[in-house]
């Protein structure tokens, strides 16, 4: 049955963070690719998480549910969000009724739980997709009812395991940056003629990447073949806002872009978190990259990510919370321009796996 004749509909469920809405939305981009009605495929997300943002922005439409996350220890916010699942859940099923949803294919995150048992209490398929090397809380639950479970590391002990890389947006899987370095510049309104720093602490903000740039900055000011492009998230930021002599560093920060793609085409180096996102962005499109794993990611998951590339020769890992080691692995990568060549081709390599469309098999296997 070819999946453009199907009349069921394809819920992607997840969100919270970037770190799942762009993965949703890949997914999402990557069944449309292989040939479904895009007016099929809904979205699932959460009212204060940044999918309602994101995902209409898109083009796809979201229904977007009222969950909280829950904390690690019990309190009355545990309470809060067991009522708010429960709720969710019922208007789930209610959703799914009217859509005639033929599988559900949940990308983690605690907006994907009112979706996934709404499908268990219906009996609908479900699709699990795991881009971490340790997968999250909501990822283990809902595996446990998948038909099938795409993931982008070999070693996965997740049920029905399947290898078929990560959820990568249409931009990311088509860059090259040989060729669209210099029009990533232009947008980007970087000089020519520098060597361009991108640093990027995911939606939230890092604090050490922060005070690295600060860091880098006033040690680095005059060096007028440097330029900075820093993405702080929502924390305070020292320092100016922007700098533009021309016989000094170049530097412009803003909170948030959600046109990653031109960071790394434009990027000589990129420093960032490793949130699972990044690390497979990295690897598809050969950004060099110092990478930072978040010390307080639940079990660790940002370390282990960054180990699968880095042990390849893909990144330079950087342990958290030391803002002059940053430092000076930027400082050591700028003046080491073969280094940073081999890291590209390394990651290359290693992110050959993410350009397969294997996810839109698995999903539309489920549906048939």
């Amino acid at each position: 049955m070819r999946p453009e004749s199907s009349t069921s509909s394809i819920v992607v469920a997840g969100g919270g963070t970037a770190g799942h809405v762009f993965p949703a939305i890949a997914v999402m981009q990557g069944l449309v690719d292989a040939g479904v009605d895009q007016a099929r495929v809904k979205y699932i997300g959460a009212q204060r998480g940044i999918e309602t943002e994101l995902v209409p922005k898109s083009g796809f439409a979201g229904t977007f549910l009222a969950v909280i996350g829950v904390d690690r220890k019990f309190s009355l916010r545990t309470v809060k969000f067991a009522m708010q699942q429960a709720v969710a859940t019922l208007r789930s099923l209610r959703l799914f009724r009217q859509w005639n949803v033929g599988v559900v294919v949940s990308v983690g995150g605690y907006a994907s739980l009112p979706p996934v048992l709404a499908a268990v209490l219906l009996r609908r398929p479900i699709v699990v997709i795991s881009y971490d090397r340790t997968p999250g809380r909501a990822s283990r639950l809902a595996a446990r009812w998948a038909t099938s479970t795409a993931v982008a590391f070999g070693e996965s002990t997740l049920r029905n395991a399947v290898i078929a890389g990560a959820p990568l947006r249409r931009s990311i899987l088509e860059l090259d940056r040989s060729r669209d370095a210099d029009g990533a510049r232009q947008r980007l309104g970087i000089p020519n003629g520098r060597l361009v720093i991108v640093v990027m602490g995911g939606s939230l903000g890092s604090g050490v990447l922060n005070d690295a740039v600060h860091g880098f900055i006033e040690k680095n000011s005059r060096r007028d073949e440097l330029a900075i492009i820093h993405i702080a998230g929502k924390q305070r930021v020292s320092g100016a806002d922007a700098i533009d002599g021309d016989d000094s560093i170049w530097y412009r920060r803003s909170e948030f872009i959600s046109d990653a793609e031109d960071l790394y085409a434009a990027a000589d180096l990129f420093v960032g978190r490793g949130g699972a996102s990044t690390v497979h962005e990295i690897a598809a499109t050969g950004t060099p990259a110092i990478l930072v794993p978040w010390s307080g990611a639940a079990d660790d998951h940002q370390t282990a990510n960054v180990r699968w590339l880095a042990d390849a020769g893909g990144a330079v890992l950087v342990e958290d919370n030391n803002a002059k080691a940053v430092v000076g692995a930027i400082e050591d990568a700028l003046n080491d321009g073969e280094r940073r060549s081999l890291l590209s081709k390394r990651a290359r390599e290693i992110g050959e796996v993410h350009h397969g469309g294997k996810i839109s098999q698995l999903i539309l296997e489920a549906v048939r």
